[in-house]
């Protein structure tokens, strides 16, 4: 492999803005007693970064403030924890009860959610659900007994504070010792930069929800298609996306337009880097703590062995690439072959991509791929099992209405054709189901239900498409990944160690649709936004069935506080247990739910911008 020799270059920090996908060499946190005197003395992009500190032991403090980074040529505020982005590791152990004192600096609250974490409600650290948040000036004490190990981490759940920088891992080593065996550990922790203020960004997405979407359908694309497909075709394909007021290409709302991104705190031409000696097993713990960013990770060259899913072990799968979206981690091992190996990250919009080195020494790097080619979104991510119905060959549905689309078929058993009319005089208006009636009847709930409901809230302003025939495909890696000559992680790859927490069946159902409307920037569960919602209600104790169906175009990792999801099999069957849960385009997943946490606990799409946007709920155990 051909190594090359990584150079400083001072002048690089000149550069125009669409060379800043690369970012600042030595771009990261100035940090000092006085930074901003420091900022003042320090030549820009020359302070190294890359190296959280860690913390360990039962007592931890923590504070909250601004610190000065410059990862593009600009200096901005951070919102830092203790000086550092990322913020420090902390490294704890399962079993021992923890004391985290957080101070806040800032002029304004802040709050710390430790995420995946199980712990007290009133320790969740989610403003206005758990408690009141960290005034400024002011100390909050989280106190909480570990109750598992593995890989998490932490985040302000005030404001933008997470997308200014204000993020860190959490490794729990297990009570008993490790079982998975490495001569190395990394964190490897993922994330996304702007030098925009957030709210001025999410701002822009009200007003135009493409606006950083620069590889919109170009006359060029128009030409290629004609000449693939015929005129004809070429001017379906366009009709259809017009008069679906929808765009292709959106697969993200944020693109390297205005996003560095950033591997430990590092931007791609800093090229972060773990050393390794030859003939070790490294274990690499991805953490992808973006705020707006789902990303598509592999080391060319190598293959990884995924070990553990969401802080869990899993049964070990080798894999190529995986892709995860905010909230969500993954440890994987690996073992080098050869001086240098490149951990390419590539965002899912390929835009851009952070990267890093694995090494024999300091100053090496291997060579970084070309970015994938962008891929549009298909029928199939638009419409799920509908796209099937002779539209495979698509390209277009012209007179496609999506606002108002086929809710005459809304009796249909959308997940096994043919369709089942008689079921068209079922009641579909309360947002907790019993579906007992067109199941199994000796054990009505043994399966997920088909049934599409749509509720009564979808029909507004706030929703702009609705999926009836949805697909089920646990194993389809996503846009962008598909067929693409490596073998890339699927959730159906997923198998927990160890199966259910219980082995009850759901008492009952909870359906709820993933809604949104793109031109308004709405995002929302069944066509409500957390402002317009009302709480959804477990009783203490109970297992339930959460049927979460996506009507949108786009992807949502979807993050319930404080009780796991165990995700299952269309056949109703245990698949894996998770935090976070990436929900694809017209796509139907399942989960069980162990309602054993009282308390009010928060459940969202971990795009941060469609949280605040209103694809938020309470969760109330009671």
């Amino acid at each position: 492999m051909k190594l090359l020799l990584q150079r400083n270059n001072p002048a690089s920090i000149f550069t125009p803005r669409r060379r800043f996908v690369q970012g600042l060499i030595g771009g990261g946190v100035l940090a000092a007693i006085s930074p901003w005197v420091r900022a003042a003395v320090t030549p820009l992009g020359l302070t190294p970064t890359g190296s959280a500190p860690v913390l360990s032991g039962t007592e931890i403090q923590l504070t909250v403030a601004e610190t000065p980074v410059n990862f593009t040529g600009k200096m901005r505020l951070a919102t830092t924890i203790n000086g550092s982005l990322p913020a420090p590791t902390l490294r704890l152990r399962e079993g021992e009860m923890v004391t985290i004192r957080v101070t806040n600096r800032l002029p304004v609250a802040t709050s710390i959610h430790w995420h995946g974490i199980l712990l007290p409600f009133q320790m969740d650290g989610v403003p206005g659900i758990s408690y009141a948040g960290i005034a400024p000036g002011e100390t909050f004490t989280y106190r909480f007994r570990l109750q598992q190990s593995g890989t998490y981490w932490y985040h302000s759940h005030s404001g933008h504070q997470e997308q200014t920088g204000m993020y860190g891992a959490i490794i729990v080593e297990p009570r008993d010792g490790e079982t998975i065996r490495a001569d190395r550990d990394y964190v490897v922790q993922l994330s996304d930069w702007t030098d925009e203020n957030p709210e001025r960004v999410f701002a822009k997405l009200k007003v135009q929800s493409d606006y950083y979407n620069y590889s919109k359908p170009t006359v060029g694309d128009f030409f290629r298609d004609v000449s693939n497909g015929g005129t004809a075709a070429a001017l379906d394909k366009r009709k259809m996306w017009n008069e679906m007021r929808m765009n292709p290409t959106d697969l993200a709302d944020l693109s390297a337009a205005t996003y560095t991104y950033l591997m430990n705190g590092t931007t791609p031409a800093g090229n972060w880097t773990g050393i390794f000696r030859p003939g070790e097993r490294i274990r690499l713990r991805f953490i992808n703590s973006a705020a707006n960013s789902f990303y598509d990770v592999r080391i060319p060259g190598l293959t990884m062995t995924v070990v553990q899913s969401d802080g869990v072990n899993v049964e070990p799968v080798t894999v190529d690439e995986f892709r995860f979206g905010p909230g969500e981690t993954y440890d994987v091992l690996v073992e080098p072959k050869d001086e240098a190996h490149t951990i390419f990250a590539q965002s899912m919009d390929r835009s851009g991509y952070a990267r890093g080195t694995l090494a024999v020494h300091a100053g090496l790097e291997a060579s970084v791929p070309a970015l994938d080619k962008i891929e549009w979104l298909t029928m199939a991510d638009m419409m799920g099992s509908m796209a099937g119905m002779n539209h495979g060959a698509m390209p277009g549905m012209p007179g496609m209405d999506h606002a108002s689309m086929n809710h005459d078929m809304s009796g249909m058993d959308h997940g096994a054709m043919p369709m089942a009319h008689d079921m068209d005089k079922m009641a579909h208006g309360a947002m907790s189901m019993d579906h007992s009636q067109h199941t199994m009847k000796d054990n009505p709930l043994a399966k997920p239900s088909t049934k599409v409901r749509h509720a009564n809230t979808e029909y507004g302003p706030s929703t702009d498409m609705r999926v009836d025939m949805p697909r089920t495909s646990l194993d389809d890696p996503g846009i962008g990944l598909r067929n693409n000559g490596r073998k890339v992680l699927t959730l159906a790859d997923l198998s927990t160690i160890g199966g259910p927490l219980d082995p009850r069946g759901p008492e009952r159902e909870l359906e709820l649709h993933l809604t949104g409307n793109m031109e308004r920037y709405t995002w929302s569960f069944d066509g409500l936004e957390f402002g317009s919602s009302t709480p959804v209600h477990f009783k203490h104790g109970e297992r339930v069935r959460v049927i979460l169906q996506n009507d949108t175009m786009m992807t949502h990792p979807m993050h319930m506080h404080g009780l796991w999801s165990e995700l299952e099999t269309v056949e109703g069957e245990f698949q894996a247990r998770r935090h976070t849960i990436p929900v694809q385009p017209a796509q139907r997943i399942s989960f069980l739910v162990n309602a054993d946490a009282l308390g009010r606990w928060a459940w969202h799409c971990h795009l941060m911008f469609h949280m605040h946007a209103g694809m938020f709920r309470e969760v109330v155990v009671s």
